[in-house]
C-alpha cells in the first residue's frame, strides 16, 4: 500500500480537518468533526437537507455542502455509515423551522441510522422526511427498485432538492420534486480495478488483466457479470443500454447526464466515454441539456466509470440549471 496518510485509523479526522481548514468561509463542524454543516447554517425560511454516509467517495457527502445544495452532512468512516447522534446533531443545527430532508444513499447502514436519528429529532419537535437514491440499474431488476443501490446518481438528486428548497418551496414541495426527480433518473457503472482499504492495506478484490466487472457497485460490490474489457465504445454502449432497456426515454426529451470516474480513471477516458455517449443519444433525437464529465463520486482509487442519466420536465431543467458554490463544486 503506497498512500500519502499518517496512522490509517486518523485518516478521516484528519481529512475533514484538513477540508474545514481549507474551507473556514463555507464550513464548520459542530464539535464532533464528523457533524459538518454549511457555515451560514440554519438559513432562515429555507428546508435544511441533511446527507450522509461513508468517507472514501469525495466529493460525495461532505463536498457537497453550500450554497444551492446541501445544509449539513454526518460523515463515517471509510466506507462505514454516519452514527445516529452525529445525524441527529446535523439535523439541530440545520433546521430553521421550515422541516428537514434527509437525502442519502439506499444502504443497509445509512437507512438503519438515518431512521433512528429521524426519530429522535422528532422526538425534539423536528420535522423530518426522506428520499432515499437508488438509481443503480444492475444492482435490482425493474420492478424492485427499492432494493437498488443509490450511486453516483445521487449527486443529480442533491442539485434538484438543493435548488428546489433554495426558491423557499416547503418541505412537502421539496420531497415531492426530489422523488420526482429519483423516478427519472437511472445509473449504471463499469469497475476495472480494485480498491485498497487504508485499515487493511490490501486490494478488496481481486481484477484479472483484461477483465472488468459490469454493474459494480461504489464499495467494490459483485456486478452483474465480468466481461472481457471491452473500447471505450463498447463499454459506453453497454452503460447506456442498460438505462435504456430500464426507463423509457422519448424521442425529442432533454436529458441530464453525468460521467463519472471512480477515483483512478484519467478525465480523457470519461470524454472518450461521452463523446459516444452525446452521439448516441443524439443519434435517437434526445438532447442533453445539461452535462458533467469527472469525478463526482468515487470510490477511493478504483478504477471504471458510470453513467447517469436524468429524464427532464420543464421545473426539473429549471432546478439542474440553478447557480450552486460548495468547496468542491460551483455552476454559474
Amino acid at each position: 500500500m503506497q498512500k500519502l496518510i499518517n496512522d490509517p485509523q486518523h485518516l478521516v479526522a484528519e481529512m475533514l480537518d484538513g477540508i474545514l481548514l481549507a474551507h473556514p468561509d463555507q464550513l464548520r463542524s459542530l464539535g464532533d468533526v464528523h457533524s459538518i454543516v454549511r457555515a451560514d447554517a440554519p438559513v432562515p425560511g429555507k428546508v435544511g437537507i441533511v446527507t450522509g454516509g461513508g468517507s472514501g467517495h469525495l466529493p460525495l457527502f461532505l463536498g457537497y455542502v453550500g450554497d444551492g445544495l446541501l445544509d449539513g452532512v454526518a460523515v463515517g468512516d471509510v466506507f462505514a455509515s454516519p452514527t445516529s447522534e452525529q445525524i441527529l446533531e446535523v439535523t439541530r443545527e440545520v433546521d430553521s423551522g421550515a422541516g428537514v430532508l434527509y437525502l442519502y444513499g439506499n444502504y443497509g447502514g445509512d437507512l438503519m441510522n438515518f431512521d433512528l436519528g429521524g426519530e429522535l429529532a422528532e422526538l425534539e419537535g423536528h420535522v423530518v422526511k426522506t428520499v432515499v437514491g437508488r438509481d443503480d440499474v444492475a444492482s435490482a431488476p425493474k420492478g424492485e427498485e427499492e432494493y437498488r443501490r443509490g450511486i453516483a446518481g445521487l449527486f443529480l438528486l442533491y442539485k434538484v432538492a438543493g435548488a428546489k428548497a433554495a426558491t423557499g418551496a416547503n418541505l412537502d414541495e421539496v420531497v415531492a420534486t426530489t422523488e420526482r426527480a429519483a423516478a427519472a433518473l437511472r445509473s449504471y457503472g463499469v469497475g476495472l480495478s480494485p480498491m485498497i482499504l487504508p485499515a487493511v492495506g490490501r486490494p478488496t478484490f481481486e481484477m484479472p488483466a483484461g477483465q472488468m466487472e459490469i454493474g459494480m457497485g461504489i464499495h467494490g460490490e459483485q456486478g452483474i457479470g465480468r466481461e472481457a474489457l471491452g473500447t471505450a465504445d463498447d463499454v459506453a454502449d453497454t452503460l447506456l443500454d442498460g438505462i435504456l432497456a430500464d426507463i423509457d426515454i422519448r424521442q425529442g426529451s432533454r436529458v441530464a447526464v453525468l460521467v463519472n470516474g471512480l477515483g483512478a480513471t484519467p478525465a480523457e477516458e470519461l470524454y472518450v466515454l461521452y463523446r459516444r455517449v452525446h452521439r448516441s443519444l443524439a443519434a435517437r433525437d434526445i438532447t442533453i441539456h445539461r452535462r458533467w464529465v469527472g469525478e463526482y463520486v468515487t470510490s477511493l482509487e478504483m478504477a471504471g466509470a458510470s453513467l447517469s442519466i436524468l429524464v427532464l420536465d420543464d421545473e426539473l431543467t429549471q432546478l439542474v440549471d440553478a447557480p450552486v458554490r460548495t468547496p468542491f463544486f460551483e455552476q454559474s
